[in-house]
């Protein structure tokens, strides 16, 4: 399935001027693909209309001057509690400074895995008092007949679930066997919930890792231990299955050209399947770990250039479903160890990936820039159950609206991170495009400063 959105201004018929709190006025896109000059107008939290400057009157005028206006980011993947050191206050105000105004949560906690309904409650009273922008919340099913919790957990309100055929920890994360997959795939499609799945050939990368770690001084062994076809063959056991049951289903973190094509080529034939790339693919490849060395040990591993122009070219082409940050931030000293496997896999994101991206999108066309915007907006939307409020500058949906200037360049700086891990891919990358303001529900929660609390989001339930 390929996902789209019309990102336009609408009617402003019927307003109520009296009711009208904020004006925020910068440009907004229009049916013809143009930026106009115009108002988004806010009531209570939501968007009310949009409107030409100055025609309807706001007790606030916002002015971003020659900022677009654009719906704040949907993170489709994150983990805040992989690592005891970050927790979900320190992850969604690394969202709010980088126009992230929804994360999406993985469910693969340092304290075990949200598996059943009570640890699903349990985590939406921290979320719940922690988040500072809104966070819709994963649930997982765990070998040996965890897809039998999988009604309740939808009952209980989450908005998916994700599950691996790698297996990365055997009790946080582990590895689901082909044959449970189908009952897992076949459980979430009763539910009508969407299943997100790791896709990486379990038995051909332990068997490269061994052979592999000798070699671990040099940090490319792990992309050698991690080839194409250990991706590949994942994403079409994960399309199979899928087709077979039935099943709504999201392919994480895909790294290749190929990945994209054979999930667009299983959703032309009926598969009700998605797929997402991250920033880490689109911006950095194999040398830039040969530079950085092992802290960018991420799974699936970096690729190479040719690699990265390939899902460039795709996401101008309208086939990248998603685009998320897979921000898992571990401190720097589990990312330094001299062997490159023994170092944990994944770096932090969720700040970086909504200007880094959209800039590079910028750089390269109009056509890039506005399918990149979907992919962070409203496709994970519409692929979580949240389209309804999230995802578009729209009346009735949230006031999420992040002001990105495409013409103010900025350089990353690990000190300014808002996350705990303390580090990112992208110290020192000179950025031509950055976020100069975050609004979440109608309430600026970064303007150059962060401006959240501890409690402003909500944890959000899907509606299927």
């Amino acid at each position: 399935m390929t996902l789209n959105s019309e990102l336009a201004p609408a009617s402003v018929d019927q307003l109520r001027p009296e009711k009208i709190s904020t004006a925020v006025r910068g440009l907004v896109q229009g049916t013809s693909g143009a930026w106009v000059r115009s108002d988004v107008l806010i009531t209570d939290g939501v968007i009310a209309g949009i409107a030409a400057p100055d025609t309807i009157p706001a007790r606030r005028v916002i002015d971003v001057k020659g900022a677009y206006l654009v719906p704040g980011m949907i993170d489709a993947h994150v983990h805040s509690l992989s690592h005891h050191g970050e927790g979900i206050a320190a992850a969604t105000r690394a969202a709010a400074a980088g126009g992230v105004t929804t994360i999406v949560e993985m469910p693969y906690d340092n304290t075990g895995p949200i598996a059943n309904a009570d640890r699903f409650k349990r985590k939406f009273d921290l979320a719940s008092a922690e988040a500072h922008v809104d966070i819709a919340l994963l649930g997982t099913a765990l070998p040996k007949g965890g897809w039998r919790e999988i009604d309740s957990l939808v009952e209980a309100g989450v908005a998916g679930f994700k599950v691996s055929i790698f297996n990365t920890d055997d009790h946080r994360f582990p590895r689901i066997p082909d044959g449970e997959l189908l009952d897992v795939f076949t459980a979430v499609a009763a539910a009508e919930s969407t299943v997100c799945v790791h896709a990486e050939n379990d038995e051909i990368i332990k068997h490269l890792i061994e052979r592999y770690r000798p070699e671990g001084d040099d940090p490319l062994a792990h992309l050698r231990s991690r080839p194409e076809v250990a991706e590949t063959l994942g994403v079409l056991t994960v399309l199979e299955i899928a087709r077979a049951a039935g099943a709504r289903v999201h392919l994480c973190h895909t790294s290749l050209p190929r990945s994209v094509d054979l999930v667009n080529t299983w959703a032309a034939d009926g598969a009700d399947v998605t797929m997402e790339t991250c920033p880490h693919y689109l911006l950095l490849d194999a040398e830039d770990m040969r530079a950085q060395g092992t802290r960018l040990k991420i799974n699936p591993p970096l690729r190479t250039a040719q690699a990265r122009e390939g899902l460039w070219d795709r996401v101008e082409r309208g086939l990248v479903d998603i685009i998320s940050s897979d921000h898992a931030p571990w401190p720097e000293e589990l990312k330094i160890k001299p062997n490159v496997f023994d170092n944990h896999s994944g770096a932090p994101g969720v700040q970086t990936i909504f200007p880094t991206v959209l800039a590079e999108a910028h750089r390269r066309s109009p056509k890039a820039f506005d399918a990149a915007l979907r992919a962070m907006t409203i496709n994970p939307a519409r692929r979580y159950g949240l389209a309804a409020t999230k995802g578009a500058i729209a009346p009735g949906y949230d006031a999420d609206i992040v002001a990105f200037n495409p013409h103010a360049s900025w350089t990353v700086d690990a000190r300014e991170m808002q996350s705990n891990a303390g580090w990112t891919p992208y110290d020192g990358f000179v950025v031509p495009g950055r976020v100069e303001l975050t609004m979440a529900a109608g309430k600026i929660v970064f303007d150059g400063e962060l401006r959240s609390a501890d409690g402003d989001g909500r944890v959000l339930l899907a509606t299927r």
